[in-house]
């Protein structure tokens, strides 16, 4: 079977990589870096600096390889240690307040009309104040909860879901604005 053969490579290189092959580390880091750069960018506006922290968080993972137990996706694991990074970096930066807000409204957020492409899309995110970028990324692009983003970023819950209210929001009154450019009504 192909999937099995596939996945005995993986933990054949992961294997490798563990004693610190460097082959096999660049196999990892050949296999994921777009990928992860991509997940690095979602948070870090300036592509060398989201590289820099992709390189960091990749020397993270290959210091920490011993530690994957092969429960879950490797990709998953990586990506995880990215997001981390990214996160400690902005922290570091001092890039992000969140301002201790109880209010928000939940509301539904409809699919992003498919008239626009990804950097519209990215450039839309981009402009996200620093705190609702982070919450908006991580709620809804990576699929954690409002607890765990609580956690992982030293809030209370409702500031998250008062974030995420906030950037849903300002997300929706510049997708109007671009449809409204688009069609040439402004």
């Amino acid at each position: 079977m192909k999937i099995i053969s596939l996945h005995q490579e993986e933990t054949k290189i992961i294997k490798l990589a563990v004693e610190n092959n460097r082959q096999a580390q660049q196999q990892i880091y050949s296999k994921f870096s777009s990928k992860m750069l991509s997940v690095c960018r979602q948070y870090i506006k300036d592509i060398q600096l989201a590289e820099d922290v992709m390189i960091t968080a990749f020397m993270k993972v290959f210091t920490n390889i011993k530690n994957f137990e092969h429960k879950g996706s490797f990709e998953g694991w990586i990506r995880r240690i990215m997001v981390n990074e990214c996160i400690s970096y902005l922290r570091v930066q001092k890039k992000v307040k969140f301002a201790e807000d109880e209010f928000f409204v939940e509301e539904s957020f409809n699919e992003i009309d498919s008239q626009f492409t990804v950097e519209q899309i990215q450039y839309l995110i981009d402009a996200l104040p620093d705190g609702y970028k982070m919450v908006f990324n991580l709620y809804a692009i990576e699929g954690y909860k409002h607890n765990e983003i609580a956690k992982m970023l030293g809030i209370n819950e409702g500031t998250s879901k008062s974030q995420l209210s906030h950037a849903r929001k300002m997300l929706q009154t510049q997708i109007t604005i671009l449809k409204k450019q688009d069609n040439g009504t402004e």
